[in-house]
């Protein structure tokens, strides 16, 4: 059941949407070769708790911290350690979810550390692009498998591949609601689009050929590339308009 969301309610999504969108904002600075994810992690909590916010991550389904930090060919759910020092040449996406007024506003990046290989700067720099292309495609009456399509029809050409184990998600009193937005072209999203919908569009791309995965055993969360690649994922929380869409996420 896809939830339409009221005014009232697209009013709370733009406060946590941009406090999310603020929040990735104050750590850049500190996304830097010597600084540990677990410093990174507490930044987040004191911006968070001073905005009056909660961090959503924090236990969910037992996740222990408060944001996610995919570093290199790590693709997503990476956990913050204090044993995990970036360094030049380092690319990693961090991932925060905020909640506000008991609203969720979802919001990543990747960043790029010193000086990153040239295929590796591409890389992040067109995934950027396909999450641009992707939320373009969007307009009240056309089918959200056109967001999947823009992304692929970019990424294709450059032979990378597109994760397909993880996608895009409705968002609003609920961290995770329908739809389910696949980022590349696929009939299971015929979904025809209608003003108050708000959902992410967030492709994770990898550099090798292979969009597989493999989620950690050890911790149950990680994820990582299946041939070693490198991964970037940009993410934003998107409104559908009357006229076309709203991105939410911005400071």
């Amino acid at each position: 059941m896809i939830k339409i969301k009221t005014s009232e309610e697209i009013n709370k999504m733009r406060q946590t949407g941009k406090l999310a969108a603020q929040l990735l904002d104050y750590l850049e600075p500190f996304v830097k070769a010597g600084t540990t994810t677990q410093k990174l992690n507490d930044l987040a909590v004191k911006f968070t708790e001073d905005h009056g916010a909660i961090s959503a991550p924090l236990n969910y389904y037992d996740y222990p911290k408060s944001i996610c930090t995919s570093i290199n060919n790590v693709v997503c759910h990476g956990i913050p350690t204090s044993d995990d020092v970036l360094k030049n040449g380092d690319i990693v996406n961090i991932d925060v979810t905020v909640i506000l007024d008991e609203y969720y506003g979802d919001n990543s990046r990747t960043f790029m550390i010193g000086d990153v290989k040239p295929e590796v700067r591409q890389l992040v720099e067109r995934t950027k692009t396909a999450m641009e292309l992707g939320i373009k495609a969007i307009a009240p009456g056309e089918y959200l498998y056109e967001v999947g399509r823009a992304i692929e029809e970019y990424i294709q050409p450059f032979g990378y591949g597109i994760v397909e184990a993880y996608c895009g998600h409705g968002i609003g009193k609920e961290f995770h609601e329908d739809p389910h937005v696949m980022h590349k072209y696929s009939l299971d999203n015929k979904i025809v689009l209608k003003p108050g919908m708000i959902f992410t569009v967030e492709p994770m791309i990898n550099l090798g050929k292979s969009g597989g995965v493999v989620t950690s055993e050890e911790d149950g969360w990680t994820v990582t590339t299946i041939d070693g690649s490198a991964s970037a994922q940009f993410e934003h929380t998107v409104l559908v308009t009357k006229t076309g869409y709203e991105i939410l996420t911005q400071s």
